[in-house]
Order: structure tokens, then C-alpha cells, then sequence
């Protein structure tokens, strides 16, 4: 019996059928991107009634709804096209409102999301570091959720390791230079190309979910670290500093999101498997590479944050 157990979560959060057709499906992206858009509300609206944050109570509901569509969604979408798929996008660009809400790359929806907040801060004619300095302390919740969410759907692993917390995940069998780790005569590639699928197949045929146990590798469970890291710590951090140092100068909190989590996706991926078309340069993924201006633009911001000392002076509106 392997000791590196297979990855057998639900593919779904709530999944209806009817004749073996799917007719209504929620799936954890689904519900990660709900819970964080719900999550931030509350947060800001609480910095919003301390007087910490420029916007009133009463304009959070459209900034958020609005940011997450237009700034992390769409965003997220293009950043990922463009980083991974442009080749086959660029070509049809109906596939951008066809792609599946998890093929999102973090920096298009960063980028997304700091185009549209410099709109709202002139609009708002509010400070636009005050702004992200509170989006900062939010943004961590959403990328904990989102993780988790990859770890659910089997869709985001690690590099094969021997640790004793490894797992083995079935869409290994679709990386372009899968080696089984035992000789086999299954055709892997005629397998469904979702971990959800593969596990139902898998379900109904003994036989499939034993030859999985025994041709996967073991893998580092990278979802789960980039949750802790780059979600909770970097939370919990920057909660802090907002909670504890009420008078922080504008873009300390953003220079230092920057900062961390270009430090902590700069380490963590160092046990990810690549994406695919993502080839290695000097030892380094594209998100790697992408971390380090990233992290220096955090450094930048910090500096000139401490030069300035400029503290958002709550005003009161009658």
C-alpha cells in the first residue's frame, strides 16, 4: 500500500445531474471569488467607519463590485492570455469571455486592479495610495481562498518530492513530460483533461484508481503552502501593522504587500510545478521572474513612503 495517499477531494462545491449530465455546477473558484469579494466589503467598510479609509460606507459596495469585474476578473483573464495563451487567443479573442474562471494570472488581475483603482481615486478625488493601502490588507484573503481553491481541484501542485505530507495528483498524467513512476500500459493522455473527471472515472473503475496510486508521483501539496504564505501570513502581517499603527504614512501597507508577497511567491514557487508553457529561465518560472520587480517596486515604495510621511487625515462629511 503507497503511504503518499492520492488526492480524492470533491471536484465541486455543489454539483446537480440529471440522465449523467451536469446541469448546474458551483465550483470552488466560484466560491473562493464570492467569499473574497464578500470578505473585502466587510473589511473595508470597517476601515470606512474608523475613518482609515478615504471612501465612504455608502461607495464600497460599487468600488468592490466593479473591481472585482473589471479590475481582478477581466484583469486576471487578459494577464493570463497574454502570459500563457496569447499565441492561441490572439487569434480568436471570444476565447477571453470562453476561459475558465480559474485561469487567472495574479499580476493581470494586480494590474487590473490598480488601473481601476487610480480611476476610482480621481473620480473620488481621494488619495490613490490610500486606497491601495487598504486593498492591500484585503488582497491576501482572496489569494488564501483562491489556493485552497487550487488545492480542491488538484489543478495547481508541486514539484515530485518524498516528504511525508506528499500527495499524488491525477493531472499529473497531462504534463507534457509526465514519467510515470512505474511502468505502465494505460494510455494517460485519453484521460479527461479535469482532476474532477479523471477522480469519477477512477470512481467507477477499481482498477483505474489503483494504477493511478502506482504510476503518480508523490508531490509537494504547493497550493496549500502558497495559502499559508502568501494568504494567511501575509494577512495576518499586514492586519497587523493597520490595526497596531493607525498612523502609518500612505503606502507603507502598499509597499509592503509588494514586498512580501513578491518575497513569499519568489520562495514558494521553488516547489511548484511549472505552468504549462512556462519554460524555466536560469532556474526561474515567468511568476518568479515577474516577483522580482515586484519586490523591488515594494522596496521602492517603502522609501519613498517614509520620505514623504504623508498620513491620510480622515475628513468628515456632514
Amino acid at each position: 500500500m503507497s503511504t503518499f495517499p492520492l488526492l480524492d477531494l470533491p471536484a465541486n462545491v455543489y454539483r446537480y445531474q440529471e440522465g449523467g449530465q451536469d446541469v448546474f455546477t458551483f465550483r470552488w473558484h466560484g466560491l473562493a471569488y464570492l467569499a473574497s469579494f464578500a470578505l473585502a466589503l466587510w473589511l473595508l467598510r470597517r476601515f470606512s467607519a474608523r475613518g482609515q479609509l478615504a471612501l465612504q460606507r455608502r461607495e464600497l459596495p460599487e468600488f468592490v463590485i466593479f473591481g472585482a469585474l473589471l479590475g481582478v476578473l477581466a484583469g486576471g483573464r487578459l494577464g493570463y492570455a497574454f502570459l500563457y495563451d496569447w499565441p492561441h487567443v490572439s487569434g480568436d479573442l471570444s476565447l477571453l469571455l470562453k476561459m475558465n474562471v480559474n485561469q487567472a494570472s495574479f499580476f493581470g488581475g494586480l494590474l487590473g486592479l490598480i488601473v481601476f483603482t487610480a480611476f476610482q481615486a480621481r473620480k473620488h478625488h481621494v488619495s490613490f495610495l490610500n486606497l491601495t493601502d487598504h486593498l492591500a490588507v484585503v488582497a491576501p484573503l482572496g489569494m488564501l481562498l483562491g489556493r485552497l481553491a487550487d488545492f480542491m481541484t488538484g489543478e495547481a501542485f508541486g514539484r515530485t518530492t518524498s516528504v511525508p505530507w506528499a500527495l499524488r495528483f491525477p493531472l499529473e498524467v497531462h504534463l507534457p513530460a509526465f514519467t510515470p513512476a512505474l511502468p505502465t500500459e494505460m494510455a494517460a493522455e485519453e484521460l479527461p483533461a479535469h482532476h474532477g473527471a479523471i477522480m469519477d472515472l477512477a470512481h467507477i473503475n477499481p482498477d483505474l484508481m489503483n494504477e493511478l496510486v502506482r504510476i503518480l508521483n508523490p508531490r509537494h501539496p504547493w497550493a496549500l503552502y502558497a495559502a499559508l504564505l502568501e494568504g494567511a501570513v501575509l494577512f495576518c502581517v499586514l492586519f497587523a501593522l493597520r490595526q497596531r499603527m493607525r498612523s502609518l504614512a500612505e503606502g507603507v501597507l502598499s509597499g509592503v504587500f509588494l514586498l512580501g508577497y513578491g518575497v513569499l511567491r519568489l520562495g514558494v514557487d521553488f516547489f511548484r510545478e511549472p505552468s504549462l508553457g512556462d519554460p524555466l529561465q536560469l532556474g526561474l518560472t515567468l511568476e518568479q521572474w515577474l516577483c522580482i520587480p515586484l519586490l523591488l517596486a515594494g522596496v521602492g515604495l517603502l522609501g519613498l513612503s517614509r520620505a514623504a510621511s504623508r498620513v491620510y487625515t480622515p475628513v468628515t462629511v456632514s
